[in-house]
């Protein structure tokens, strides 16, 4: 029989039968910290080889009797962020024969498996069977090789994968391809993987545990693990093996010592010394607080006209200035809301959704706070809507934000996990009661999630495509790019089907002299102003700003035939604002 069939014959035994098999720890983690500036673990099969076989020898040492090439992201995806991909081939062969070199060196018999990670990024079934084929996959493995696969995947506390797929579903799935064993791989720490086998145990399939010692944190730099000891490893092996693992090592912070404790565990047979138990986390309906319409959405929908003006968030740390000017447009009677800006033109400045809360306590006017994804990742951007949503500030504008070159940040870049689509997306689904990978909150939110829309943009159909997108992700609202003119709106209705399918405020900006009209048009991507307003306040001189508001109040009028206006306050007298919808 070859010796390949004979590995595999008694790999099946084992998981099978028993006894259970030892794994190693966390390879990348201990590889990163013991080799200065490697661009990714992998490339330390290269670049430092006898690191890579002293680690893997340290583990056999400790009673690892299953070690794992060091190719975790040795995928060309992966590779490629790091300028590796041309090494590929010879990064996963070198795995490969280094693992083996730490074998023949113990002069133990342990079993040497293929590590192959995620690719780190979404892709089309098609690009990812492409791309594990090179390395293995399911699919890719069984079209050359009969070897054992062991399909692991990464859950969180709550049991579920990042795309929120639940552990038992994974088994379900999983239990439907020819793999040998199912489990938890990485995650959250020790008693997350003890849930997901809790969960995966039910099909029959022999399950494998290999998590992270817990959550890093960052000093210095470095990545850093919890201090977990080895007993703690001991009683992890204890509950796992009578969970059905019958594959029992670590991943991330997992050093040979914890390998050793649970080598003890498993020869010892040790039982746990404290049951397991698992709390489930419900879904809170509501936590006191009702899901409720915003004054803006009453507003659109009895088809009352909308008048809210447009406020810049100060550059410093008081924000006196800017609530004085709100309690004056409230006092007036004649703006129902105002809208902040959210770091304009790449310009830091107040954070408009702490602003707005400021306001709508002390003024008592309903806010529209501008949120760009250019300055915060998903998550960042989940928590500071959360943190909204509980002082009452849920009218977003969702935007993408202009990138960070066009401000006074040289060298900075920006964020954009997601875009105006994405954030919009990510509204509905908090208003679900789910997060962005559509596991529950305690509460669902009552967000009233708005968008830009730019109805003078240098590719047209690509502006179309994108606002139906923003409509197809729960956009309720939209508000307009500054425009001179109604008739590039009517325009781009027709790209439409001829109507505009959600409420759209017309934003209007008076100008106050020809110098900024020029400003506008020529350095402000997508505001078009007219060629005969621009001779117009050239003519008029001194009092070019008499005419520019004028204008302003005419566009007003004629815009009475949409769902609202959105007025841009002057800069340095924004109350002359009020000016535009005197009778």
């Amino acid at each position: 029989m070859p010796a390949q069939n004979q590995t595999r014959n008694r790999f099946l035994e084992r998981l099978e039968h028993g006894p259970v098999i030892v794994g190693d720890g966390g390879m990348g983690a201990l590889l990163s910290a013991a080799v200065p500036r490697l661009r990714s673990p992998e490339e330390a099969n290269l670049r430092a080889p006898q690191a890579v076989v002293s680690l893997h020898a340290s583990f056999i040492n400790a009673g690892a009797e299953l070690i794992e090439t060091n190719t975790f992201g040795a995928n060309r995806r992966k590779l490629a962020h790091h300028f590796l991909e041309d090494d590929l081939e010879r990064i996963n062969s070198t795995g490969v024969k280094l693992a083996r070199d730490a074998r023949e060196l113990s002069g133990r018999d342990v079993f040497i498996a293929g590590s192959i990670g995620p690719l780190g990024e979404a892709a089309t079934s098609r690009v990812r069977r492409e791309l594990f084929a090179e390395q293995a996959a399911i699919e890719a493995v069984r079209s050359v090789s009969n070897l054992p696969i062991v399909a692991m995947l990464t859950f969180d506390e709550g049991g579920e994968t990042l795309a929120g797929v639940t552990a038992r579903e994974a088994a379900e799935r999983l239990s439907e391809l020819d793999v040998a064993a199912i489990g938890a791989n990485h995650g959250a720490g020790l008693l997350t993987a003890l849930a997901a086998l809790e969960q995966m145990g039910r099909d029959g399939k022999p399950l494998a545990a290999l998590p992270n010692v817990g959550l890093a944190s960052l000093s210095g730099g470095r990545v850093i693990y919890p201090h977990a000891t080895p007993e703690y490893f001991g009683e992890f092996a204890a509950h796992a093996r009578d969970l059905g693992a019958k594959l029992i090592g670590g991943c991330c912070g997992t050093t040979p010592a914890e390998i050793a404790a649970i080598r003890a565990a498993v020869e010892e047979e040790r039982r746990p010394r404290a049951p397991l138990v698992f709390d489930e986390r419900e879904l809170v309906v509501s936590l006191g607080e009702e899901q409720r319409d915003t004054g803006l959405a009453r507003a659109l929908r009895a088809n009352e006209w909308v008048v809210t003006v447009q406020l810049d968030p100060p550059l410093g740390g008081s924000a006196a200035g800017l609530v004085e000017v709100a309690h004056g447009l409230k006092d007036s009677g004649l703006v129902g809301w105002v809208d902040i800006n959210d770091n304009a033109t790449a310009r830091a400045g107040m954070s408009s959704l702490m602003v707005s809360a400021k306001i709508e306590r002390e003024c008592g006017i309903e806010t529209i706070p501008h949120l760009t994804t250019r300055d915060w990742s998903v998550m960042g951007l989940e928590s500071l809507l959360l943190g909204a949503h509980s002082e009452n500030v849920r009218n977003i504008l969702a935007i993408t934000g202009d990138p960070p070159e066009v401000g006074d940040y040289a060298g900075s870049s920006g964020v954009y996990e997601i875009d105006a689509i994405g954030l919009t997306a990510l509204m509905s689904r908090l208003n679900r009661g789910e997060d962005v990978n559509g596991r529950p909150i305690d509460a669902p939110t009552s967000f009233f999630p708005g968008v830009a829309v730019n109805p003078t943009p240098d590719d047209v159909a690509l502006e179309v495509q994108r606002f139906e997108q923003k409509v197809e992700a729960g956009a309720k609202y939209a508000i307009t790019q500054i425009v001179f003119d109604l008739e590039p709106l009517d325009r781009f209705a027709e790209h439409l089907g001829g109507e505009w399918p959600i409420p759209i405020l017309v934003e209007i900006f008076p100008l106050t002299s020809h110098r900024l009209a020029l400003r506008l048009h020529n350095e402000v991507p997508g505001i078009i102003v007219p060629e005969a307003l621009q001779n117009a306040l050239q003519d008029a001189g001194a009092n070019a700003a008499e005419l520019g508001f004028a204008h302003a109040r005419r566009l007003v009028e004629e815009a009475r035939r949409f769902a609202g206006v959105c007025l841009v306050a002057p800069f340095r007298r924004p109350l002359r604002v009020l000016e535009l919808l005197a009778d």
